[in-house]
C-alpha cells in the first residue's frame, strides 16, 4: 500500500511539473551547452587575445549555439549561418538592443549613439536622418564624382611612389582617401593629405585605430560591473580623451558653418544637420550632432579602408588570382583611362574578391553585442534569459567547413558559382550585419572599397619591398571592434600596366 501510495505521489509530481511547463510556455527548452566554468571568472580566461578565434573553437565542441558565464555577464555565442537567422530575421525584433561596453560609455556616447541606441523612436529619427542625407541611391549618385576625385589623388600619389619606386602603406593610403570621402561628405572639405610628413593624417589614423581597438578589446568593467568606477584598465579614461579630440574638431566645423551661413547651402551632412538644428522644435543640438557624427566617421572611414588592405594582402599572396583580377578590369576598362563606379558591376572576378576577402576578414569579427529583452527567445531549442549578451561570430561563419569547402582557402571562383550577396540577404556572408540593426553605411562601404580596389590593381602592379616573396606577406591579425592587419601592409607600385591620364 506504501509502495503504491509513493507511486502516486510521483506520479502527481510530474503531472504538475508537465502542466507547468505547458502554462509557462517552457515546451522542454534549454540553456544553450558550453565549456565549464570557473567560480567568480567564469569563461573569462577562455577568451585569450584574439576571441573570435577561441570562441570558434570552443564552438566545434560546444556548438553553434553556446553559452558562456564572462564574470557576471552572460553571453551567447552564435556561430552558424542558421543561427544567425535566428538572431538576426528571426527573432530580430527582440534582440535588436544592444550592450555598450564599458569605452563606449565615455562621454555619454551609448545614450545618443544611432549604434547603441535602443530600436525606439530616437533611433529611427537619427537612422532616417543619416539613410536621407548620406546613404539613399540618390544620395550616393549625387556624390560620385567626389569619390572620383578622391580616388583620383590616390592615383597620383601612387603613381609618385612607383617614379620613386618607393613602397606604399596600404593601410594608410586607403585610409587617407575614405578618410577624405568621409570628410567631405560630412564637410565638405579634406582632413588629411598623402604627404609622408602629415602629422595630421597620423594623428587622425592612430585615433580612429585606436578607438575601435579599445572598444572591443575585453573589459574588466564589462564583466563585472561593480569595478566599472575604477576604471582598472584605463580604457574608459582613454576613449573620453580620443572622444573629446573628435569632438573639438567636429564643433569647429560647426562654429565656421555658423558664423559664415554656409550652412544653408545644404552640401553636405553637416549642412543638413545644422538646417534640421535651427528648427526650435528640434531633437537636435550640438551634442547630438557631434555624437552622431562620431559614429559615422568611425565607421565609414575604418570598415572600408582595412577591407581594401586585407583585399590587397590576399591578391599578393596569390599572384595568379591578382593577375585574373587585373586582367578583368583592364580589359572592360580599355586602356589610358580611370575606373568608374559604374564599372563593376561589369567586374564579377573583382566582386567575388571582394566577397572572398569579407568572408575571411570580416570588417567587425563579433557583429555589435546585442541583448535579450525577453525570457521567451529561443534559439532552435535553447533559451536565451533576458538580459543575455548575444554574439554572432562572423568570423567563425565565414569558416565554417559545413558551409564553405576549403574554408580557410582564399578562393574567389567560389562565388562565381553561387549567388551570395554580402548585403545581409544571405546569412553565410554577412559582414555588415542583417536585420533592422544592419550597418546603414554598407552602401557606401561597397562603393570605396571596390571603386579603391579596382583602381589600385588597374593602374600598376605590385612588388614586395626588399625582396621578401609575396606569398609569404604577414596576415596576422590585431584584435579589436575592427579587425586590422596587424603589420601594416607595405608594397611597391610599379607602372607595368595601363598609363595613368
Amino acid at each position: 500500500m506504501e509502495i503504491v501510495t509513493i507511486a502516486l505521489s510521483l506520479l502527481l509530481c510530474f503531472f504538475f511539473i508537465f502542466i507547468r511547463k505547458i502554462c509557462s510556455g517552457d515546451s522542454g527548452a534549454k540553456n544553450p551547452p558550453g565549456p565549464p566554468r570557473l567560480p567568480f571568472l567564469g569563461n573569462i580566461l577562455q577568451l585569450g587575445e584574439k576571441p573570435h578565434r577561441s570562441l570558434s573553437d570552443l564552438s566545434k565542441i560546444y556548438g553553434s549555439v553556446m553559452s558562456l558565464k564572462l564574470g557576471s555577464l552572460t553571453t551567447v555565442v552564435i556561430s552558424s549561418p542558421d543561427a544567425a537567422k535566428e538572431v538576426l530575421k528571426t527573432h530580430d525584433h527582440v534582440l535588436s538592443y544592444r550592450i555598450p561596453s564599458d569605452p563606449v560609455r565615455a562621454a555619454g556616447h551609448h545614450e545618443l549613439s544611432i549604434v547603441w541606441l535602443p530600436p525606439f523612436a530616437r533611433w529611427r529619427f537619427l537612422r532616417k536622418i543619416t539613410k536621407n542625407q548620406l546613404f539613399s541611391t540618390q544620395r550616393l549618385e549625387a556624390t560620385s564624382a567626389l569619390r572620383m576625385m578622391k580616388v583620383q589623388e590616390l592615383m597620383s600619389f601612387v603613381n609618385k611612389c612607383s617614379e620613386r619606386r618607393e613602397a606604399v602603406n596600404i593601410s594608410r593610403a586607403s585610409f587617407i582617401t575614405s578618410l577624405n570621402i568621409i570628410s567631405n561628405a560630412l564637410f565638405s572639405t579634406n582632413l588629411a593629405n598623402f604627404d609622408h610628413d602629415s602629422k595630421t593624417s597620423q594623428d587622425f589614423h592612430n585615433v580612429v585605430i585606436r578607438m575601435m581597438e579599445i572598444a572591443g578589446k575585453p573589459n574588466l568593467a564589462d564583466f563585472f560591473p561593480f569595478l566599472g568606477f575604477l576604471d582598472l584598465q584605463g580604457a574608459r579614461k582613454e576613449a573620453r580623451l580620443l572622444m573629446h579630440k573628435l569632438f573639438r574638431v567636429f564643433q569647429g566645423f560647426i562654429d565656421a558653418k555658423r558664423a559664415s551661413n554656409v550652412w544653408k547651402n545644404n552640401n553636405d551632412m553637416l549642412d543638413s544637420l545644422l538646417d534640421i538644428a535651427q528648427d526650435e522644435k528640434s531633437e537636435l543640438d550640438d551634442n547630438d550632432i557631434k555624437h552622431l557624427l562620431l559614429d559615422l566617421f568611425l565607421a565609414g572611414v575604418d570598415t572600408s579602408s582595412s577591407a581594401v588592405e586585407w583585399a590587397m594582402a590576399e591578391l599578393l599572396q596569390n599572384p595568379k588570382m591578382m593577375v585574373k583580377a587585373q586582367e578583368e578590369i583592364r580589359q572592360v576598362i580599355g586602356l589610358n583611362s580611370t575606373v568608374q563606379e559604374l564599372d563593376i558591376v561589369k567586374l564579377p572576378y573583382l566582386q567575388a574578391v571582394v566577397k572572398e576577402s569579407l568572408r575571411l576578414h570580416p570588417p567587425a569579427p563579433f557583429l555589435i553585442p546585442r541583448k535579450s529583452e525577453s525570457d521567451d527567445v529561443r534559439i532552435f531549442e535553447f533559451l536565451i534569459p533576458k538580459n543575455t549578451q548575444v554574439l554572432v561570430n562572423v568570423w567563425a561563419i565565414g569558416r565554417d567547413p559545413s558551409v564553405w569547402e576549403n574554408p580557410t582557402q582564399f578562393k574567389p571562383e567560389r562565388f562565381l558559382r553561387r549567388g551570395i550577396d554580402a548585403k545581409g540577404n544571405d546569412f553565410e556572408l554577412i559582414p555588415f550585419g542583417a536585420g533592422r540593426r544592419i550597418c546603414p553605411g554598407m552602401p557606401l562601404a561597397f562603393r570605396i572599397m571596390h571603386l579603391v580596389l579596382a583602381s589600385l590593381l588597374y593602374g600598376f602592379d605590385w612588388e614586395n619591398q626588399n625582396g621578401v616573396v609575396l606569398e609569404n606577406v604577414d596576415m596576422s591579425e590585431a584584435f579589436g571592434a575592427t579587425m586590422h592587419k596587424a603589420e601594416p601592409l607595405c608594397v611597391v607600385p610599379f607602372n607595368n600596366g595601363p598609363s595613368l591620364p
